[in-house]
């Protein structure tokens, strides 16, 4: 039976190089499918992973119709055995209603791959329907580590190398860039409770704080 199956996890744990193996794996096979994005790092139209792996795909606009864009597809006598989407929490719930439709009406396999939660801990729209209309959901089994080397849990945004929890929901930044304006780090949930980043756990031990102690080694 076709199902809609939702991939999620962190930042930094393998989403979309899994979107990409199961497209090749599938290819592979003689299928085709279509590959839907949102916001990608590589740009418009395109589904990337960090691993430097790209390929094409249509960018799925606030306003675009999927199950529309799928019935089209194929009555203009394109083939379509599956259907990828990368960044889903980028989606609007009504989105996520099309993709379920594609599964229930068109049979095809539905492949979702998100993020489940904000920089605020706060779900995504696309993300909350996901869960709730979802046959399945599968959690990625390579952990993101926090910079302490736990288990990453939490996404964190830092505007000027600061944690923020305020702000528009969706911001484009650079996951590795620390000197960027806007930038993404995984964190524990202990240390994004405590809004300690690597960069400022790195700027709390060269504090002059520490410094004393050291000095009376000295003496």
């Amino acid at each position: 039976m076709p199902e809609l199956v939702f991939f999620s996890g962190t930042m930094d744990c393998g989403k979309s190089t899994l979107a990409l193996q199961i497209g090749h794996n599938r290819s592979a096979r003689g299928l085709q499918g279509l590959i839907f994005t949102r916001d990608d790092r590589a740009g418009e139209g395109k589904l990337s992973s960090r691993l430097g792996l790209v390929t094409e795909a249509v960018e799925a606009r606030p306003e675009m119709d999927l199950y529309a864009y799928v019935v089209a597809e194929l009555s203009q006598g394109g083939k379509v055995d599956y259907v990828i989407v990368d960044e889903a929490q980028f989606l609007a719930a009504e989105q996520i209603d099309q993709l379920a439709r594609v599964v229930d009406d068109l049979e095809l396999d539905v492949f979702a791959f998100g993020i489940t939660t904000d920089f605020r801990t706060k779900l995504f729209p696309g993300s909350q329907r996901l869960i709730e209309l979802a046959d399945r959901i599968e959690t990625l089994q390579v952990e993101a580590m926090c910079w302490c080397g736990a288990r990453a849990t939490h996404n964190a945004r830092t505007v000027g190398g600061r944690m923020v929890v305020e702000g528009e929901q969706v911001v484009v930044g650079d996951v590795n860039g620390p000197g960027a304006e806007v930038g993404y780090e995984v964190l524990c949930r202990r240390h994004h409770r405590r809004r300690m980043t690597s960069a400022a756990a790195r700027a709390a031990a060269l504090s002059p704080d520490v410094l004393p102690v050291a000095a009376a080694h000295d003496r």
